[in-house]
């Protein structure tokens, strides 16, 4: 499937969700409507595995009236021998779903209004969960309300709206090819365009793409093949406020599907999480090839992150992040022993942009290469953030400041900056990109075009500089401005006043004057042969 058409099944899509949510927030409704695009996949993952396994065993109806998918078919007339089928699909593709369960299955109980409908999906949500597959799939719908009054005041009323999505996603879904990779594409448009109707709240879950791309490549960049001109491979990447997964697939789309050796990300906000298993499922990666945890960074209560064994802690080669903004933090005493923490230094309760970014930092590998977004206040407030990025600069780790314009973003029209870190950093200086000025005006967002994309991610690459864009700046000038790393004391995007050259100027005015005067005497001439008064 083409660009193109994905792009417009994402739209078809969209404006099937638009058209059914009515008064439903759009936060509300993204749900279901994600939540059954992933059942489309799971679905047809697993009978497409399924028809290989069986071979010429797999059934084909009987007639045009029989409903039931093949799978169910198959079930019904081969009961002795599901277990041992099941087990070989637990091996193949990792879970099993019940032919009552599929898609095909509960969209025929949509198209007849059938009224088991919400039953069959709640039961069905909960086999998934539970039985087909327990360690990815817990808790995996937990946020689906379908008991909800939003849907309806009566189970009749539920019901009859489930069976209007269900029927209208799956018609707008007949019209496109619908393989894994497109349902990823389609799974994103829609979660950027729930983003852009969320407000404040899209900020927990999405980050736009094109700052994204700019991470990604940031990340990726480093060890690269001369070739390709892309890192041959990371054996881990990282992202420990990942929302919806988008930023880390968009690590994976550059590295290709082997790139990675596995994708780790970790969100405190139940939903978002569930989202990102989804996300990764969707795009085609495997349960094995990633781990998604449910939990707060801050406090560090995954048990991988806080081993007592230093030894046993994993190292990431990339870490990327889009952690809240200036989020608001309560620190104990203990913080202050945390290895993660206390070569620098707590950030102040008012911000924790910097207790996010030590994080990160603490996990990285001696070679690897953290890149991560935060509000500008970082490079120039003082205090306690004043100590952590002084320490950061003394100890050579800050590599790069990227400045980018404002009202990016859904959930803020602040400006805000990339810093990228390095453990190992060879150049002696910082590199300083303003670009707050290269972007593309939109009615309620501005954008990042492919080329303004393409200049940043050069200019980091090759450490080119520019009047009133780039600058290499060494570590003596910053520790002279009390290392403040204000991006417009470094590169300033105002264009001075052109210079006035007052003698060059009088002499145009005198030769002005001169021509003046001749043409008008000639031109006196011209009235005193036709007996006319002379001009003054």
């Amino acid at each position: 499937m083409t660009q193109d058409e994905k792009q417009k099944l994402g739209k078809t899509l969209w404006a099937i969700a638009d058209q059914l949510r009515g008064a439903m927030n759009a936060d509300d409704f993204r749900d279901y409507m994600l939540a059954f695009l992933f059942l489309r996949y799971l679905s047809d993952n697993y009978e497409a595995a399924a028809k290989k396994e069986l071979g010429t065993d797999y059934p084909k109806p009987v007639n045009e009236e029989d409903k039931r998918t093949p799978l169910a078919i198959w079930y019904e007339e081969n009961l002795e021998d599901v277990p041992e089928f099941e087990k070989q699909m637990r091996r193949k593709v990792h879970y099993v779903i019940d032919p009552d369960y599929l898609w095909d299955s509960i969209v025929e109980m949509a198209r007849t209004q059938n009224n088991e409908l919400l039953n069959t999906l709640q039961a069905g949500f909960k086999y998934i969960e539970e039985e087909s597959f327990v360690s990815t799939f817990r808790g995996l719908f937990s946020e689906i309300n379908l008991a909800s009054d939003k849907l309806g005041k009566v189970y009749a009323e539920r019901n009859a709206r489930l069976c209007k999505i269900i029927s209208e996603i799956a018609k707008g879904l007949t019209q496109f090819s619908t393989d894994s990779d497109t349902l990823g594409d389609a799974y994103e448009y829609l979660i950027g365009q729930f983003a852009a109707g969320s407000g404040k709240k899209a900020g927990e879950f999405y980050t736009p793409q094109p700052i994204s791309s700019i991470l990604s490549a940031i990340v990726t960049l480093d060890g690269q093949e001369p070739a390709t001109g892309k890192c041959s491979h990371l054996d881990s990447v990282l992202d420990f406020a990942c929302g919806s997964g988008s930023l880390l697939l968009n690590v994976r789309h550059r590295m290709g599907p082997h790139g990675i050796g596995k994708i780790y990300g970790q969100e405190k906000n139940v939903t978002t999480y569930n989202l990102a298993r989804m996300n990764m499922l969707l795009h085609g990666v495997k349960d094995s090839e990633f781990d998604i945890f449910h939990g707060d960074t801050l406090t560090n209560d995954w048990d991988m992150l806080c081993e007592t064994n230093p030894a046993k802690v994993p190292k990431f080669d990339a870490v990327v992040a889009n952690p809240p903004f200036s989020y608001r933090w309560e620190p104990s005493e203990a913080f202050g022993e945390d290895v993660r923490f206390k070569n620098y230094g707590l950030a102040p309760k008012s911000a924790a942009d910097f207790a996010f970014l030590l994080h990160g930092f603490h996990f990285l590998k001696p070679d690897g290469v953290m890149a991560i977004i935060l509000p500008h206040g970082v490079l120039f407030r003082g205090g306690a953030e004043e100590r952590i990025r002084t320490k950061l600069l003394k100890d050579g780790h800050i590599d790069t400041v990227i400045g980018l314009p404002a009202n990016l973003f859904f959930s803020t029209g602040i400006p805000v900056c990339i810093l990228v870190l390095k453990k190992c950093k060879k150049p002696d200086d910082v590199l300083f990109i303003n670009a707050a000025e290269h972007f593309e005006k939109g009615k309620r967002q501005n954008q990042l075009l492919d080329e303004h994309i393409e200049k940043i991610v050069l200019t980091y690459q090759f450490r080119k500089e520019e009047i009133r864009y780039s600058r290499r700046v060494d570590m003596e000038e910053i520790e002279k401005n009390d290392f403040n790393l204000n991006i417009s004391r470094y590169v300033s995007t105002a264009k001075g006043e052109e210079e006035i050259d007052l003698k060059a100027v009088h002499a145009e005015l005198v030769s002005l004057d001169q021509k003046i005067r001749a043409v008008t005497g000639r031109h006196n001439k011209f009235l005193e042969e036709l007996g006319l008064p002379p001009l003054p």
